[in-house]
């Protein structure tokens, strides 16, 4: 073999190292930019599923109140409840 042919030789194993270099820097970056996106969908879907408890938590907590309020009109005339009472309203009945 020749000084030519081992000088080729040699420049052949450095393109091939360079290439897979890069093959391997490209693959690196890839791993990082897969990771990191896996990261931020469990972060995602941690913050969702949070959200989810607490509206659930939140329509479990509070409680409504049913007020039924019941008027005796005693003489035939229109029951008053609260305080809409003869405010303006015509009251159908015997008067005082």
């Amino acid at each position: 073999m020749g000084i030519k042919e081992e000088l080729q030789e040699m420049k052949n194993e450095v393109k091939s190292i360079k290439t897979q270099s890069f093959a391997m820097e490209l693959l690196k970056d890839a791993r990082k930019t897969n990771k990191r996106i896996f990261i931020i969908l469990i972060i995602v879907l941690c913050m969702w599923f949070a959200t989810i408890g607490a509206f659930v938590y939140y329509i479990n907590t509070v409680d409504y109140e049913e007020v039924v309020e019941t008027a005796d009109t005693g003489e035939g005339g229109n029951a008053c409840v609260g305080d809409n009472c003869n405010n303006g309203e015509i009251n159908y009945g015997e008067s005082n």
